[in-house]
């Protein structure tokens, strides 16, 4: 297995760590070179982790006109759409902290896809050079193994240089924008958060089988010289070996 295993009681208590993992990237972060640039991801786990940040017990503890806030993917939707990952995120948290507008850069999901991309590749470059360097990456795992909008089918690392492709979903029948996974393994640390018994086959097989990140492309996410961590709940690891059940 790649990366450390961090094994919750439940759904909660993995968007806590989520929750408390964002707050000491970011103080890490700002302590070290006075910001913080993370990619969020979608989701409910991450949603209720954003709306713990929400919440005075988090957000006093982190200084928000330092954070910079940036998206692993987006659905090529507009902003204002139910569907849209930066729609989610204002909701659970972007509204209610303290941080300046022009600090959140999100996915233009409205436009041409392949321009969409384009145009966060050319944002990403200049806010963190090339490649850029998160300081955190948030993703998810996808019941069929996908990660941000890698999907099975396609190996993950394809346009990889271009740091932000268009991939067309045939799953939902849409088009999406996603980082590459030169993106994703250049940043400092990288968690995934999964939970649920949905999720219990396919984290066996995306830590424990072979690989083969054509059929599971979160197996091609492995940070060097950064860290990757498994924040999941005791149903997602129900057929880990090695965990007690």
């Amino acid at each position: 297995m790649t990366g450390e295993l961090h094994v919750y009681s439940d759904a909660a208590a993995v968007a806590g760590a989520v929750a408390d993992l964002f707050i000491d990237c970011g103080c890490t972060a700002q302590a070290r070179r006075g910001k913080f640039h993370v990619a969020l991801s979608g989701g409910n786990t991450p949603r209720t982790a954003y709306e713990l940040l929400a919440q005075p017990q988090y957000s006093e503890r982190i200084s928000w006109s330092d954070v910079y806030i940036y998206f692993g993917d987006e659905r090529c939707v507009p902003p204002d759409d139910e569907q849209s990952n930066y729609l989610m995120a204002h909701k659970a948290f972007l509204d209610t902290v303290p941080i300046p507008t022009a600090n959140v850069h999100r996915m233009k999901g409205e436009i041409d896809p392949a321009a969409a991309a384009r145009d966060y590749a050319d944002v990403l470059r200049t806010d963190m050079g090339d490649p850029p360097v998160f300081d955190l990456v948030l993703l998810g795992l996808g019941p069929d193994g996908h990660t941000a909008s890698l999907f099975p089918g396609t190996p993950p690392d394809t346009d990889s240089d271009a740091l932000v492709r268009a991939v067309y979903a045939e799953s939902q029948a849409m088009w999406r924008i996603t980082v590459t996974p030169k993106v994703i393994n250049a940043a400092a640390t990288v968690a995934f958060a999964v939970e649920g018994g949905g999720k219990t086959a396919i984290l066996k097989a995306v830590l424990e089988g072979p690989r083969d990140p054509v059929v599971h492309p979160a197996q091609i996410v492995n940070p060097s010289p950064g860290r990757l961590l498994w924040l999941v709940d005791s149903l997602a690891a129900g057929m880990l070996n090695g965990v007690s059940h």
